[in-house]
């Protein structure tokens, strides 16, 4: 299934090359759009596309967010510094989930504590844990500060399993093609068919439908796709929006 997406960085929607991100103003950028998050997000509501995410690319961000969520409450999760001190807050601005990843990571060390204090507040059905991840040394580690920070935890059956008893969903990048509309981590893709218990967003690389089919059916429908820089709403040329949209309506009516 397509899951849409609203990436924000110094208050606009732009889409990023992943691996590009870091405390410059100026990582390499797919697309600026001219319509506010609002627009993006009455789009999605007004086709009925639920399970989307804003991302707050760093500062700058939280109106626009904020104006997002507005546009449809309930209907759009939110992610990027979200943490115990402030989770309340965007949950009552109308997120639907909480997107996390840096806050219960600290020196690249899990936090047991602060993701339990976490959950207290969203409880697991509100939360998603954000497992982006990169290749190193042949294997997928999850990255965290915007993708730029390794951690010590690798992406595997033990930390999906571990992970998957206190929130809802994963949301995994695959940061090392994100952004490049060069095609998707077929590995990456696999990995999260058969090892993890919960329905994963996969991010990084969808260049075509047929990539949106193949995830689909490879996964039975368990792990989605999120198309940003390939869609014709995000300056792409490879992807219709009303394509991607119609697969969704099309599926469904199969089931």
């Amino acid at each position: 299934m397509f899951r849409p997406c609203i990436d924000l960085h110094n208050g606009q929607v732009k889409q990023i090359v992943g691996g590009t991100l870091d405390d410059s103003e100026s990582p390499d950028t797919n697309f600026v759009s001219e319509n506010d998050s609002a627009y993006y997000a009455e789009l999605y509501r007004k086709d009925s596309l639920s399970g989307g995410h804003v991302i707050k690319l760093g500062p700058g961000n939280d109106e626009a967010a904020k104006n997002a969520l507005k546009a449809w409450p309930g209907g759009l999760q939110i992610g990027g510094g979200i943490n115990d001190q402030n989770a309340r807050f965007w949950l009552d601005q109308g997120a639907s989930h909480l997107i996390v990843t840096s806050h219960v990571f600290s020196n690249g060390q899990f936090d047991q504590g602060k993701l339990d204090e976490l959950v207290k507040i969203t409880g697991k059905g509100k939360l998603i844990l954000d497992l982006s991840c990169r290749i190193r040394d042949g294997k997928y580690w999850i990255v965290t500060d915007r993708w730029t920070k390794f951690t010590e935890t690798e992406l595997n059956e033990k930390s999906l399993d571990f992970f998957s008893q206190y929130c809802d969903e994963f949301l995994i990048h695959a940061v090392d093609v994100e952004g490049m509309c060069k095609g998707v981590d077929m590995n990456l893709v696999e990995l999260l068919t058969d090892k993890s218990p919960l329905i994963s967003t996969y991010a990084g690389g969808a260049k075509s439908l047929d990539d949106l089919e193949k995830i689909t059916n490879l996964s039975q429908n368990r792990v989605h796709l999120t198309i940003g820089s390939a869609l014709d709403i995000f300056g792409g040329k490879d992807i219709k929006y009303t394509e991607a949209l119609a697969f969704n309506n099309q599926y469904e009516s199969s089931l």
